[in-house]
């Protein structure tokens, strides 16, 4: 359950964002409340600071480093459904008036009320302040990444070539809102990923690995790194030796964890606020309606212990909650932030986020789960007479407004009798998200998530998310081939 932020959490950012410029909570209120000199229904700053590094390494040599400070405001002013925003990588008293004044704009004839900020958010406790970026030496991250390599070159001679990346980063934001409420937060993240390539008798393949969360690179001992090379390098082997992929229409088996990315392009966009308030989901006006086959639950849980797709609290000030969308088949809700909420009339899910303080809020997913079933994975396998497995996905794409999606196998296998007969490559899975969602037969009971490496994009801002699923079953889906 969500709790008061500490005092000495809200103290922290307010002297990291708003001290060196000579400001205080007295003076945002200040500012706030300058926006409502016209007639708008709320305004919001946010502050945001921000450190991020990544290093690359190829052939045992660092290829590329980057490190860069961010930090700035946004300020937003909402009438009905319209939005003025500004934003400055100022942080000034000078710079915040000025914002204020340009959003208020859009306010009508008269004034409104901003309440002076006295009232301290609330938030969850899911991962520790400490930041990433400054828990290693940077020789330390070198060697981290040259031992990953060394490990993945151990593992068999057919390799070649092996590409491995380090990312970490620190974000403390700052929330003021003219209802009063004030909030902060402080987000570590880092990411680790693989890449190998295997060369045999003149064919080249490769495999993928990693993982990351909302912790520091201490997460990335000998035991995770031999994981992570040991997936990558069995995934590049398997497709040496891979067959070329059917076509058709066919029974589908999808994977455990990351092929959850299906159902968060092809079904999780639909059930976001803003696309279903403007009518543009497949699922708008269907709540309650079954959209679904039974046993289909699907939530975005916001709230997981470090994951990467979790926050303690949106970047609109509210809690992260776990959200039910689909619960047995049928269509109980949408993610929202605030705008879409108070348009649609309903509670706001604590999905309102946004890449930076350049960037307005929406309502994006966090962690996008199918919950399990009560099916054995292998008794699913065993079920289909002809059809394939999906064990893991590469790229995709999707049309929102239409559900249809096409996506890119990384893994795959030919189901013959009930087994797993032989690798192929070259497989996508080709399909429309509300429809394939009526098509799962048999959901199993080994629900996992992702490594932590998934980004999300929309309207060109990107966000960190997760997802996760049992393997499924799913009848009737066109497999798009190279044989």
């Amino acid at each position: 359950m969500p709790s008061p932020l500490p005092a000495s959490l809200q103290a922290d950012a307010e002297r990291l964002l708003l001290a060196p410029a000579g400001l205080d909570l007295e003076k945002v209120s200040q500012a706030l409340a300058s926006v409502h000199q016209h007639d708008v229904d709320f305004a919001d700053f946010y502050f945001q600071h921000s450190t991020f590094e990544s290093w690359s390494l190829e052939e045992g040599i660092v290829k590329a480093g980057t490190f860069s400070i961010d930090r700035g405001v946004g300020v937003r002013a909402v009438t009905g459904d319209k939005q003025a925003f500004a934003y400055s990588d100022d942080i000034s008293s000078g710079a915040l008036g000025e914002a204020a004044a340009a959003v208020r704009a859009i306010g009508r004839q008269g004034q409104s009320a901003s309440a002076p900020l006295e009232r301290r958010g609330e938030a969850h406790r899911l991962y520790g302040g400490a930041d990433p970026v400054m828990s290693l030496p940077d020789a330390d991250k070198v060697a981290l990444l040259m031992r990953l390599e060394r490990k993945a070159r151990a593992r068999d001679a057919r390799v070649v070539q092996v590409m491995a990346s380090l990312a970490g980063e620190h974000e403390t934001v700052l929330i003021a809102r003219s209802d009063g409420l004030v909030a902060a937060d402080v987000r570590p993240l880092v990411r680790m990923s693989l890449t190998v390539i295997v060369e045999e008798a003149g064919r080249r393949e490769q495999g993928s690995a990693g993982g990351g969360g909302r912790f520091d690179y201490a997460h990335f001992d000998d035991a995770r790194l031999d994981d992570y090379a040991k997936r990558a390098v069995d995934q590049a082997l398997l497709n040496l030796s891979a067959r070329e992929a059917p076509a058709g229409n066919m029974t589908v088996v999808l994977g455990s964890g990351w092929p959850g990315i299906l159902l968060h392009e092809a079904i999780g966009h639909g059930l976001e606020g803003d696309f279903n308030r403007k009518g543009t989901s497949a699922f708008a006006g269907r709540i309650g309606e079954r959209v679904a086959a039974p046993g289909v639950t699907v939530v975005d849980d916001g709230t997981l212990f470090e994951r990467r797709g979790s926050l303690n609290l949106d970047d609109e000030g509210n809690p992260t909650r776990r959200t039910v969308l689909i619960e047995d088949g049928f269509l109980r809700g949408y993610m929202q932030d605030r705008l879409n909420a108070g348009q649609m009339r309903v509670g706001v899910t604590g999905n309102g986020r946004r890449e930076s303080f350049a960037h307005l809020p929406m309502p994006r997913m966090t962690n996008t789960i199918m919950l399990a079933g009560e099916r054995d994975p292998a008794e699913i396998i065993a079920s289909v007479p002809r059809g394939l497995y999906a064990a893991n996905f590469g790229g995709g794409q999707v049309d929102i407004t239409s559900g249809k999606f096409v996506f890119s196998a990384a893994e795959a296998w030919v189901i013959e009798n009930g087994k797993l007969a032989y690798p192929v490559k070259g497989a996508t899975l080709i399909g429309n998200g509300p429809d394939a969602l009526t098509r799962v037969s048999m959901i199993g009971n080994d629900l996992a998530l992702d490594a932590g490496i998934g980004t999300c994009g929309k309207d060109g801002q990107s966000v960190p998310v997760g997802v996760g699923q049992p393997t499924l079953r799913i009848d009737g889906l066109t497999v798009g081939g190279t044989a």
